[in-house]
């Protein structure tokens, strides 16, 4: 039932991607739709839209969000109207496996398991970078430890704290600057539903580019809070550590909401049960299907597909 550690860590696993997104890879799992999609893949797609001049939003599902498109319809039409939704949340990839989804563990797609591939995609392919958010100073330090590493790093920053109400004068100077930057990747991390939101009135104003919702990804660069060790991430205790760190601000996040999903889980669980009763032949295609998919993120032959 739990996902193998090889998922995570294989080379060849970390390697091997499909050139082509298949439908059934955004599945439906506790009330939310999001892409069963690995950060390789995740890049493709990026750079796919980059190379046509064409705009586009990654988000990213974790268990806060799927409680919060429950009470916030303007969170809930952002994650309608996202091109592509990762999956932030390794307890999120377990539940899905739970319910029959061929979700792994190598679906899990967060900036800091990604940030390294990142920058290197990023100058490789000479993408231009905008941040938004973190407090006053936040983004420029964390500009500055990325660039130490990759010093052709093309990079602007703007903070976060400003007034995103859409006819500010300060969120116009902002969409200004994006706008004037012409950027190919613009990261936004102001903390979930208030990133969202503001992608949401204010990406098409950007520009021809790709917008990531990103949360604390800049005050991790800068140093301001401490990441978990990615281990963490990988085993699905990542929270854990957070709460143990912030208790007073994530309680609530952590052992309040996900038992307001239960409801959807239930729903889940049900449709799980019923499924395999359907026709012999639909249940062996699944089946064969789960295998090809098992087989080609376990294939030894590198290189896209």
């Amino acid at each position: 039932m739990f996902l193998p550690v090889r998922d995570a860590f294989s080379p060849e696993v970390r390697q091997n991607f499909r050139l082509h997104r298949r439908p059934e890879e955004r599945v439906q799992v506790l009330g939310g739709s999001m892409d069963l999609v690995r950060p390789e893949e995740v890049f493709h797609f990026v750079a796919g839209k980059i190379a046509a001049r064409e705009s586009a939003v990654v988000a990213n599902h974790n268990l806060h969000s799927l409680y919060l498109i429950r009470k916030d319809e303007k969170l809930a039409e952002f994650f309608r109207t996202s091109d592509l939704i990762e999956v932030d949340s390794v307890p999120l990839i377990f539940w899905a496996r739970i319910v029959g989804r061929a979700s792994r563990r190598f679906h899990r797609c967060t900036y800091l398991d990604w940030r390294d591939a990142f920058w290197e995609r990023a100058i490789k392919e000479g993408w231009k970078v905008f941040f938004v958010g973190g407090a006053p100073g936040v983004g420029e330090k964390a500009a500055a430890r990325i660039q130490a590493d990759w010093p052709d790093a093309q990079i602007r920053v703007h903070h976060g704290y400003f007034d995103v109400s859409q006819h500010s004068a300060e969120n116009q100077a902002v969409v200004d600057a994006i706008s004037a930057y012409q950027p190919d990747i613009v990261l936004v991390g102001m903390g979930m539903p208030r990133q969202e939101i503001w992608v949401l009135e204010n990406q098409a104003k950007f520009g021809p580019c790709v917008t990531f919702t990103v949360g604390g990804a800049f005050d991790y660069e800068a140093g301001v809070q401490r990441p978990s060790p990615r281990w963490m991430g990988q085993v699905g205790m990542e929270w854990l550590f957070r709460l143990m760190i912030d208790p007073q601000r994530l309680f609530r996040r952590y052992c309040v909401e996900p038992w307001h999903l239960m409801g959807v889980a239930m729903g889940d669980l049900a449709r799980a049960i019923v499924r395999p009763t359907g026709s012999r032949k639909d249940l062996e295609a699944a089946r064969a299907e789960y295998a090809r998919a098992t087989d080609l993120a376990r294939s030894d032959i590198l290189g896209g597909r």
